[in-house]
């Protein structure tokens, strides 16, 4: 079987694994790109529910506040290849875009398959060549001798891919963009971790994130598929407070989830998994105590003699008004005029503090994005290049690099795609 040889291999064709391929072609190198589904993008076809919220339009300054694992690694790519920039890109690539409600930004179809379109095009004009139903099994690495002294044992340095079918492929730099392990029918299943501990990488624990919340109360699941919008929530572990978010949330047959749920997931890594944790909900973070107060003795005064539960769904929805008034201790039967003070203070304190308790995380299969993955302290932040195995890059969800939901995730991987595509091929023309 005659050895094929290329500048750059990149193993992932997902949304890193592309913009990398692109990116060294643009820069001059023949690249390979390897595939193991049938098809490239999988995971991009199910995002934003089909419709892919490819980046965030926010600030470039302020899309580090997005990112509560080391956003400080990501400065230099992302500075490199901004929000705007993805967003340019893409339209100069013949997708046209959006942005919609909180600078979250799609293709103007509100098809993900666009957004592939795109990039496969891109692949295509850059004279990327692309196997599919390819997978690679392992990295090819060397140990250069020092000069000088051939018994010194040197660098190690990356140099090509063996294939599952034993194939080997020579090359002067090597991308995994591989992934992490959410959504593993998509391909997603931790092969680039063991790739960059073959080459000498720590990997940092890896759990799933951007993912529904696992309850104990079994109230909760009285009101499936109930969304609240504009709520508070605060998650406390004991008396500290690990998290404080604003936004939309539902209510599922097993807890919560949405996209305030979601985004929460990401900053209770830590202590999630040590033990539960305490949550509440502000149904009405917009009014006081007082003046929901003063709501609610409005709507008793209009209909004084209705029972309690015909009234209160003026102010809460229909399938949580038989929740809140089971944990207000309040009789749903009971006739408005004989409600007391008392029971109206708590029906206040739960509408303020609506309790709850996280027992765990959902699993990869319902995740977003993967926490943990290769030890960003071990690779360069410009280039994406290995600080342990020369010629070897990452790109995309395979670091230790993840941000809230929004397009955050998505703008990590074209911009960590670019500047290791960039990297690859620089290094290639300089071996």
């Amino acid at each position: 079987m005659k050895e094929q040889k290329v500048d750059v291999i990149v193993i992932g064709g997902g949304a890193s694994g592309m913009m990398a391929a692109q990116a060294a072609a643009e820069a001059g190198a023949d690249v390979l790109l390897l595939e193991k589904n049938e098809k490239l993008g999988k995971k991009i076809y199910i995002t934003g529910k089909g419709r892919c919220n490819f980046t965030n339009a926010c600030e470039t300054e302020d899309f580090f506040n997005h990112v509560p694992c080391n956003a400080n690694f990501l400065y230099s790519s992302i500075y490199g290849f901004d929000p705007a920039s993805a967003i340019a890109w893409f339209e100069a690539h013949g997708m046209r875009t959006k942005v919609e409600r909180g600078n979250r930004a799609f293709p103007e179809s509100d098809h993900a398959s666009d957004v592939t379109r795109a990039l496969s095009g891109a692949l295509k004009e850059a004279g990327v060549r692309v196997k599919l139903d390819t997978e690679a099994g392992e990295l090819l690495l060397e140990r250069e001798a020092e000069k000088g002294d051939p018994a010194e044992s040197g660098a190690v340095r990356a140099y090509g891919v063996r294939l599952r079918s034993g194939e080997v492929i020579r090359a002067k730099a090597v991308i995994v963009a591989t992934g992490g392990l959410s959504y593993p029918s998509t391909g997603s299943t931790g092969d680039g971790y063991r790739f960059a501990e073959a080459a000498g990488h720590k990997i940092t624990p890896r759990t799933p994130s951007l993912v529904p919340l696992r309850c104990a109360e079994e109230d909760l699941f009285e009101m499936q598929g109930l969304s609240l919008k504009n709520v508070g929530l605060t998650i406390r572990d004991g008396k500290k407070k690990v998290c404080e978010m604003f936004g939309e949330m539902m209510f599922t047959h097993f807890g919560v989830t949405g996209p305030l749920i979601l985004s929460a997931s990401a900053l209770i890594q830590n202590q999630i998994r040590k033990h539960p944790l305490q949550a509440e909900i502000d149904l009405k973070p917009a009014l006081t105590p007082e003046k929901l107060d003063a709501r609610l003795l409005r709507e008793f005064e209009k209909s004084p003699n209705k029972e309690i539960r015909n009234v209160i769904g003026a102010v809460y929805p229909a399938k949580m008004v038989p929740v809140i008034l089971r944990r207000s201790g309040i009789d749903p039967e009971k006739p408005v005029h004989d409600v007391t003070k008392a029971e109206r203070t708590e029906l206040l304190g739960n509408t303020k503090h609506f309790h709850f308790t996280v027992t765990s995380l959902g699993g990869f299969n319902e995740a977003v994005i993967t926490h943990g993955g290769v030890n960003v302290r071990e690779i360069d932040p410009g280039t994406m290049q290995s600080k342990k195995t020369e010629g070897l890059f990452f790109a995309g969800e395979v670091m230790d690099v993840d941000a809230y939901t929004g397009g955050f995730n998505l703008q990590i991987a074209w911009a960590t795609g670019r500047a290791a595509g960039y990297g690859a091929a620089e290094y290639a023309e300089n071996i």
